[in-house]
């Protein structure tokens, strides 16, 4: 039911888009994290990233439906951590990069490769004139935890991140950049625990984030895995509290 539920949500944001009506305006921004590496994830129970496009591949379903709705000319941007595809190319023996930008041709975004979290508060901040074009949108596809997005997640230290935007940096965002109703989503794990709270409090957005862990899927968009998991814009307890 609460995917379906979650279906149903962006279905009316593509149906709305077409009609004009209360859809954000401006732009659309996906940020997606590294996939971890084998030689950290090899004897685990429970290994990560089998596949090396986890979130490349859920940033990309997300596209298809915002080009569906908001039209060939909408402007989207992929905020991409770059050197965690670059570490993976070896394991995976193919140019990751190239196959990356084959997705920017095929549904004309914009791809700004990134090396932390500074980067992305950059990017948001600065990377258009945020007077003229409002951030509609933003949200993350890969590894956190209730208080991280976790870019490099068991790529340089076996479970562990040196690259992250931590809820600690989000008081660095302008929250007049944006728009009127504007959509924010985590889409990795535990974000709406801890997460979600420090975003509104920071920038006066709500930030939709999951209750327990999700998962990445080949042909829909993660969906939540613990038992009593369920998507929330602001924790049940308040960080602190």
């Amino acid at each position: 039911m609460k995917r379906l539920l979650l279906v149903c949500l962006f279905s009316i944001l593509a149906v709305g888009a077409k009609a004009g009506d209360n859809v954000p305006k401006g732009e659309w921004i996906l940020l997606v994290g590294g996939p971890s590496l084998k030689e950290w994830e090899q004897y685990k129970a429970q290994p990560h990233d089998h596949w090396w496009a986890n979130f490349i591949r859920a940033a990309r379903l997300r596209t298809e439906q915002l080009r569906e709705g908001l039209g060939p000319d909408a402007p989207i941007t992929w905020l991409v951590y770059k050197q965690g595809y670059v570490d993976r190319m070896t394991q995976e023996k193919q140019d990751l990069i190239s196959l990356i930008g084959t997705i920017r041709d095929k549904f004309n975004i914009k791809l700004v490769w990134i090396k932390n979290g500074d980067d992305v508060i950059n990017y948001l901040n600065n990377g258009q004139d945020r007077k003229k074009l409002k951030v509609a949108g933003w949200e993350y596809f890969g590894h956190s935890n209730r208080a991280c997005f976790m870019f490099d997640y068991s790529s340089n230290v076996d479970s562990a991140s040196k690259s992250f935007l931590h809820e600690s940096m989000l008081k660095q965002i302008h929250g007049n950049i944006f728009a009127k109703n504007a959509y924010v989503q985590s889409w990795g794990c535990h974000t709406g625990e801890e997460m979600s709270a420090w975003f509104y409090h920071a920038t006066g957005i709500k930030m939709i984030g999951a209750l327990g862990k999700t998962q990445y899927m080949m042909e829909e968009l993660p969906i939540l895995t613990s038992e009593g998991g369920k998507w929330v814009t602001m924790p049940e307890k308040m960080p602190g509290n």
